[in-house]
């Protein structure tokens, strides 16, 4: 029996019709879809931006990640999910995974399907490439991510002030990643160096509930929500 094929399906960061077309037509065609799993017993993001797009007849596959720095806990968690993946994928199963964002755009995803091809070599495993959140967030605010020359700079949400004053001396465009827990310090950096103005963070980019914050001049402390980032422009 032929093994089946591990599917990394970018989703997109909210609205379900961000999928592409390949995206949509493997993830619908697929008899096992896989998804981290959401928090006290609620549906994960990526869950709720397929949900419309999936039959009765699929097998839903909830995969816990826990939310931790801890690289042993991590460890164990991905080898976990990857043995259940593993267990679809040896009776011949095609299982797409449905990522939210992009899969090469720090995913979870990649961690599963290194995991897994760790232990077991045999598996295929193809990436759909996808919307991620910077774009999806330049597109809401109707501005260019870049042009002509500009340099481009993306820090995830662990990033000291100090890397983050010496992006800013070179770079034209910052994207803060997840900036909901360093907000109020970034903001004190951007306010000294005269930023604010041309700085913007977009809260759950394209969901229903999204929110977008523009005047930031007034807004030294935000309670932010996990999915939310900051645009920087350092040169208009």
């Amino acid at each position: 029996m032929t093994n089946g094929i591990l599917y990394g399906i970018s989703v997109g960061t909210g609205d379900p019709e961000l999928i592409t077309v390949k995206g949509l037509r493997l993830l619908q065609n697929s008899p096992v879809v896989a998804f981290p799993a959401g928090l006290q017993g609620k549906p994960g993001m990526a869950q709720q931006i397929v949900a419309p797009w999936l039959s009765s007849k699929q097998i839903q596959l909830a995969l816990t990640f826990p939310y931790v720095q801890d690289l042993m806990v991590l460890t164990q968690a991905w080898q976990t999910a990857a043995e259940q993946v593993w267990q679809c994928l040896k009776i011949g199963q095609d299982v797409a995974f449905a990522c939210e964002g992009d899969v090469s755009f720090y995913s979870t995803f990649t961690y599963l399907a290194q995991t897994l091809q760790q232990l077991h070599p045999e598996v295929k495993v193809q990436f759909i490439p996808g919307v991620c959140s910077p774009m999806a967030a330049a597109a809401v605010l109707g501005v260019p991510l870049t042009m002509r020359q500009q340099r481009l700079v993306v820090l995830p949400a662990i990033y000291t002030v100090a890397e983050l004053e010496t992006v800013l001396d070179w770079a034209d465009v910052v994207v803060l990643m997840k900036v909901s827990s360093v907000y109020e310090q970034v903001w004190q950096v951007l306010q000294q160096r005269g930023l604010l103005e041309n700085s913007w963070v977009v809260e759950k980019a394209t969901l229903p509930d999204m929110v977008v914050y523009s005047e930031l001049r007034d807004r030294p402390s935000l309670k932010l929500h996990y999915f939310s980032l900051l645009v920087v422009q350092t040169k208009r």
